[in-house]
């Protein structure tokens, strides 16, 4: 009976084992696929924190809330990473100085566009379903949740700098903001000229994609 015992002891042990390195494999696995999301999360709640202050309701805080708004996106975006892949090839075609002014005019493109319509929030919710992570790239999936109910599925593309993950691109119900710019900009560009585009970007002459009634803004 106690070799029978025994036996079964030393049977058990290596598949335990096994089992065991197994589950903690599986939750290193879940703990680092889940970084992009964690950190995306992070900032999206801070956001809604800045958005929810009582403090920053008045319409005289508009300046400080959006203020707020836009560092909170400076801490989670690469907005170079954007404005050169929304560029495309003819970001190669760039000097230095041309990128970096690119650069500053896609951002307050992108704050004119987006960062008004974002006092719009009430109470809708993000719904974080997860995420994929492909070496220094990952994609982070999430449901936006109008008031009537009505998921809005919503992507973060995101890129790896160091220990932090950026968005570089959202696409939403399958429309990705780098690729309606880029479609923008390049014909532009391809009917008239890169200064011709500059001068609109600093005139103001583009918006958010989509119409403001539309989910999708």
């Amino acid at each position: 009976m106690n070799r029978s015992r025994h036996r079964t002891s030393k049977g058990t042990a290596p598949l335990t084992g096994v089992v065991a390195a197994g589950l903690c494999l599986l939750y290193i696995a879940i703990v680092w696929a889940g970084v992009p999301t964690e950190q995306l999360r992070t900032s999206v709640d801070q956001v809604i924190v800045i958005l929810q202050d009582p403090s920053l309701k008045a319409e005289s805080k508009v300046p400080e809330r959006r203020a707020a708004v836009r560092k909170e996106a400076d801490n989670i975006f690469d907005f170079e990473e954007t404005a050169k892949r929304a560029l495309g090839p003819h970001w190669q075609k760039l000097t230095e100085p041309q990128r970096r002014e690119f650069v500053s005019l896609f951002t307050d493109l992108l704050e004119r566009a987006y960062l008004s319509k974002i006092d719009q929030y009430s109470g809708e919710k993000l719904t974080y379903v997860g995420d994929t992570v492909d070496g220094d790239l990952a994609i982070v999936r999430t449901r936006f949740v109008t008031k009537n109910g009505t998921e809005v599925p919503v992507e973060y593309r995101m890129v790896r700098r160091g220990d932090r993950w950026l968005v570089y691109d959202v696409v939403i119900e399958g429309i990705s903001l780098v690729n309606n710019y880029r479609s923008q900009f390049n014909k532009i560009i391809q009917t008239s000229s890169y200064d011709e585009l500059v001068s609109r970007m600093k005139t103001s002459q583009f918006s958010a994609p989509g119409s403001a009634k539309s989910p999708r803004s």
